[in-house]
């Protein structure tokens, strides 16, 4: 293969922060010349690695707006000497929840807690330090989770250096802001100007479409990839383009979220707005609720927020989000970009945390419609679960396929459908060293917890050899798909492979038939079904230890899902609802 040395910038000047944002820094390591000025890094040597890994630290790709609540800005310094040694700061965080969920939060998200600010808006870049091919290295560009309430792009497990040392590619990760800084809901503003987190987002992606290739990285190979609220990000990216425009990814990898299908309704936020205005005794000073928060300090905000649990999400704005974002992937109004998808085993048990009965969740999500409480709680008896045999193994397991397994089939099916190159997996691994009290297992294969692995950030301590291979498999298949996302991560697309006759003993079924937790599947021991292969297991199936990829039927873990079908279906309607009438009100 033919290497290239490292491109010489050519690009324009880029939105930046302004010139306090950065020290002037002129020591060794690593350098990247871009638009607008010289990228001072660092460098990292990961055990094994052939080469070192180029950090660079905290470069800034817009600045914040003058006036809070508006699109991010560009700035004009230039000819700069950027110390990008160390992170930036995080943007202003909330963890409005209820005290125990809030402290067991951030120790799972927020630990050790970053300093916070409102300049904030820097990202990171990992490359390797051996030359590029001279067509440029495949880029991953990840957007984090934190249900668009908090997270910051500095955190450990997010570290990009075992990414390019070990699989050659360039990971970069960015803030952006969330909760009210980054969705504000003042009616005061134009509609297609509050969800600003993900206005942001779309700034790191065209910086990374202008700079990229200074790092040795191509703007014509990048895949983005999120997880949570970061994959819901990545889905709302996806189907917010239209089919002719020029796409700044080629590729997308959604862990554990989605926004095409919603398990819950997506509600305005005018009433949180208000009640934050009221907090802060708006109408005795101002005539503008939007003026008043504007001016109010930054860490008042978060006070009341996080006291008065008031929790602000994206507005269905038709433009950056989309209430009818699964018509429009239906309909091929959206560009065709190869995506893979997948879900954790059991994603619910860190939300339902001290909770000991799914009476109040199913009340919810139903309507309080009894024949749909009965049918769903029949589905999911206590003790069938090797998770455990309490009422909390069983709301974790419904919440679980509610909420994120059966609508990641959906997306998954519908975008085959579609004619969108679509590959989907399963995670079903748990640790001790990455759970979020070491040494204890209790939470299984939880919301996140895959990340270590898929990054090669897991604790060096107590590291086992499955896990050490495992997360190999996991980082090898995300980059074969990043560098050939048309291609696929190595296992049959969704809607493709080897239909087979699958025995029920085969697919993970329990003793005398039970529902084992692993697999979901209600079939007996000695029942078969027709199956296709095209779900990829990472970890455990069944009884089996794997550090490597199991392929599977779908079926085996979906089975449930069409007792939920009815309640999506509710939600997609009140969603269209909703998005009229904010459109309605902003015109």
């Amino acid at each position: 293969m033919k290497f290239c040395d490292d491109a010489q910038s050519t690009a324009q000047a880029l939105p930046v922060p302004s010139p306090s944002a950065n020290s002037c820094y002129n020591g060794g390591g690593p350098t990247a010349t871009i638009g607008v000025g010289v990228v001072h890094g660092t460098t990292t040597l990961l055990p094994a690695a052939t080469a070192t890994v180029n950090k660079y630290l905290g470069i800034p790709f817009a600045q914040s707006p003058h006036l809070r609540f508006g699109p991010p800005e560009p700035v004009q310094a230039a000819g700069q000497s950027i110390n990008a040694t160390a992170f930036k700061p995080a943007c202003i965080q909330q963890f409005a929840y209820p005290e125990l969920l809030a402290q067991f939060t951030k120790l799972i998200f927020n630990s050790p807690a970053p300093e916070e600010s409102e300049d904030c808006l820097y990202l990171n870049v990992y490359a390797p330090s051996t030359p590029a091919p001279c067509d440029g290295r495949a880029v991953l560009v990840w957007i984090y989770g934190g249900s668009l309430q908090f997270g910051n792009a500095g955190q450990e497990f997010y570290d990009g250096s075992s990414f390019a040392a070990y699989e050659d590619v360039i990971v970069v990760t960015f803030n952006y802001r969330t909760n009210v800084f980054g969705f504000a809901s003042s009616p005061e503003l134009p509609i297609t100007e509050r969800n600003l987190g993900f206005l942001d987002q779309r700034a790191a992606l065209d910086w990374v479409q202008r700079e990229i290739h200074n790092f040795g990285g191509s703007p014509d190979k990048v895949t983005i990839f999120g997880e949570s609220a970061g994959a819901r990000s990545v889905d709302a990216l996806l189907t917010s383009y239209n089919k002719e425009d020029k796409v700044p990814f080629r590729g997308a990898i959604l862990q554990s979220g989605q926004s095409s299908y919603r398990a819950q309704p997506q509600t305005s936020t005018y009433q949180q707005w208000d009640q934050l205005a009221a907090a802060l005794n708006c109408s005795s000073s101002y005539t503008s609720n939007l003026t008043c928060i504007r001016a109010a300090n930054a860490t008042t905000i978060k006070t009341v927020i996080e006291q008065q649990i008031l929790r602000f999400d994206p507005t269905l704005d038709n433009t950056t989000l989309y209430a009818n974002a699964a018509q429009r992937r239906a309909d091929g109004l959206i560009p065709n970009i190869p995506v893979m998808g997948g879900t954790n085993s059991q994603e619910g048990r860190v939300f339902n945390i001290a909770q000991t009965s799914p009476t109040a969740f199913l009340n919810q999500i139903t309507g309080n419609t009894s024949f749909l409480i009965d049918t769903i709680t029949a589905a999911y008896p206590i003790g069938a679960f090797d998770s455990g045999p309490t009422g909390y193994d069983q709301l974790s397991q419904i919440y679980t396929e509610y909420v994120f397994q059966c609508t990641a089939s959906s997306w998954a099916n519908a975008s085959a459908v579609a004619g969108i190159p679509t590959w989907q997996y399963y995670f079903n691994a748990s640790f001790s060293n990455t759970q979020p009290v070491p040494g204890v297992q209790a939470l299984g294969a939880f919301h996140s917890s895959e990340i270590p692995l898929v990054f090669g950030t897991y604790p060096p301590i107590n590291t086992t050899v499955q896990q050490h291979a495992l997360s190999k498999t996991m980082q090898s298949a995300w980059s074969r798909f990043a560098k050939n996302p048309a291609g696929g991560p190595g296992w049959n697309a969704v809607g493709t492979g080897t239909s087979k006759q699958v025995l029920g003993a085969a697919r993970g079924v329990g003793a005398e038939g039970a529902i084992n937790v692993n697999s979901g599947t209600l079939l007996g021991l000695n029942q078969t079904s027709e199956g296709t292969l095209n779900m990829a297991v990472f970890g455990t199936r069944g009884d089996v230890l794997s550090s490597g990829v199991t392929v599977i039927d779908s079926e085996e873990i979906n089975s449930r899902c069409g007792l939920f079908a009815p309640l999506y279906s509710r939600i997609a309607a009140l969603d269209q609802a909703t998005a009229a009438m904010l459109n309605q009100n902003a015109q």
